[in-house]
């Protein structure tokens, strides 16, 4: 396919207030309110910009209502692709747009009983990626992290070369980890995407704004384009949790480009992406290079013991506990 190179687009942010799913058999009619979403993005704007990356929350489809990893299986997780990824790629190829869904509940009949917290990169190609989430958020969420599979073999942090940019993404709480970033940005990522449901009391408000304060600090240190989408959900549908939304764009300098209003709701935030900028600014640089002034063998953390050793058992909240407990003996 010849497509069009894009040096200059706008890409949406798209924030979800659905009340809870009890079962999968609802993802049908979500996906379609999804798609009316995206497509009033796409057209609305027209006759100003194009809109060409699209980015929803995390548990846009499906949140993790339940307890234990037996009952999302069984009510909730997905095999992927599906007849809902057949829709989003033909919206993609009938708009020329990249959609970065928001997460399924996935299971997968290489690791039975897992259940994994999944986006998927789509684009008029196909399937561009599928990022499985690498932390987390535990001890509550019972989704099985990849890097805990010792025979797990495909990337864990994908990045895809697009007419759109080199796109990576993330997960929601694997942002509080610098090192998921990094390692994005080491494989040429110059677009960072934040699939999140960050709920309150750390979401938008200060005295913390933990949302923009690391969504920015990724974007400078990283050099690199941040698309956040963040959850709109209120209190009333996931007690105790209430998301804030604020979903943003910003540049590779941490500033703020666009940003949703700070509350819950459906909302959509356009910013422009400007990679012709970004790359002679990557070119010209000398100062403020934390990638290219980077002392590796100065950081030796990494390569120690892991704080969080690999649990290859299906997660349950009390053995997330125990995990924490015994981690926190090597501090």
């Amino acid at each position: 396919m010849n497509q069009q190179q894009y040096d200059i687009y706008y890409a949406a942010a798209i924030q979800t207030d659905f009340p809870p799913l009890r079962t999968r058999d609802g993802l049908g009619e979500r996906v379609e309110r999804l798609l009316a979403l995206a497509e009033s993005a796409i057209v609305g704007y027209s006759p100003f910009f194009d809109v060409r990356l699209l980015v929803f929350p995390e548990f846009a489809h499906a949140a993790p209502i339940y307890s234990t990893a037996e009952e999302l299986h069984q009510h909730l997780a997905v095999s992927l692709p599906n007849e809902h990824i057949d829709k989003y790629l033909a919206f993609c190829r009938k708009y020329d747009c990249y959609i970065q869904t928001g997460t399924f509940l996935e299971k997968t009949a290489r690791y039975p009983g897992h259940v994994f917290n999944t986006t998927l990169l789509l684009g008029p190609e196909g399937i561009l990626s599928t990022y499985r989430k690498v932390n987390p958020w535990i001890p509550w969420e019972v989704h099985t992290s990849p890097a805990d599979l010792p025979d797990y073999d495909a990337p864990l942090f994908p990045v895809v070369e697009t007419p759109i940019g080199r796109i990576g993404v993330a997960i929601c709480y694997d942002w509080l980890f610098p090192e998921v970033l990094r390692a994005l940005r080491a494989q040429g990522a110059e677009i960072l995407v934040r699939v999140s449901a960050y709920m309150d009391p750390w979401g938008t408000a200060e005295p913390m704004n933990w949302w923009s304060l690391v969504n920015r600090t990724r974007a400078l240190e990283n050099q690199c384009y941040v698309v956040a989408a963040n959850q709109g959900a209120k209190l009333a549908n996931y007690p105790p949790f209430s998301w804030p939304g604020g979903s943003m764009i910003v540049d590779y300098d941490g500033r703020i480009l666009a940003q949703a209003e700070a509350g819950g709701g459906e909302r959509i935030v356009v910013g422009p992406i400007h990679l012709a900028a970004l790359r002679a600014e990557r070119a010209r640089r000398e100062g403020h290079d934390t990638m290219g002034h980077l002392r590796s063998h100065a950081f030796d953390y990494l390569t120690s013991a892991s704080r969080l050793p690999p649990e290859a058992e299906r997660p349950t909240i009390e053995g997330l506990k125990a995990r924490i407990r015994k981690s926190r003996l090597s501090e």
